[in-house]
């Protein structure tokens, strides 16, 4: 299980190296934020985010794309597996459908409010890249009202 968690902190940490601007934290940045699969995912699930992890270290992000895509339709209520395709969409500049991958993920997410602080960190970053400077804000405070930070 240790090594899982250090392989996917790698690949969620590596997915999203755009600079940050304006202080806005970008998703998963912290150690500590990173977003674990859910405890009952699947072993075909996990061994599907592995091979997209390595196919994003490598560069291909059209393979991680279409591993990832699997995932959700394997487990589409599996919330964690919409946020990794956000972070993907996010890293690909594709910001519009990483907002609403991430609010699919927050809307399946229950009470995981790290994972629905980190969505909201997607959000904020799309929008900063969009040009939507007080959406960011927002959604980077909603980000910071979910784990307590003020």
């Amino acid at each position: 299980m240790k090594n899982l968690l250090y392989i996917l902190s790698i690949f969620l940490l590596g997915s999203c190296t755009t600079i940050q601007q304006a202080g806005v934290e970008l998703p998963g940045e912290d150690p500590e934020q990173t977003v674990l699969p859910d405890e009952n995912t699947s072993s075909a699930v996990i061994s599907l985010i592995e091979k997209a992890r390595a196919a994003t270290q490598q560069g291909d992000y059209q393979r991680a794309e279409v591993l990832l895509e699997r995932t959700v339709h394997i487990e589409p209520k599996n919330a964690s597996l919409w946020h990794y395709l956000a972070k993907l969409r996010l890293h690909q500049s594709r910001y519009q459908d990483a907002v609403g991958l991430a609010q699919k993920s927050s809307y399946l997410a229950g009470s995981n409010n790290k994972l629905k602080a980190d969505n909201w960190r997607i959000i904020a970053h799309s929008r900063q890249q969009m040009g939507d400077q007080a959406g960011a804000v927002q959604a980077q405070d909603n980000a910071r009202r979910l784990v307590g930070k003020h």
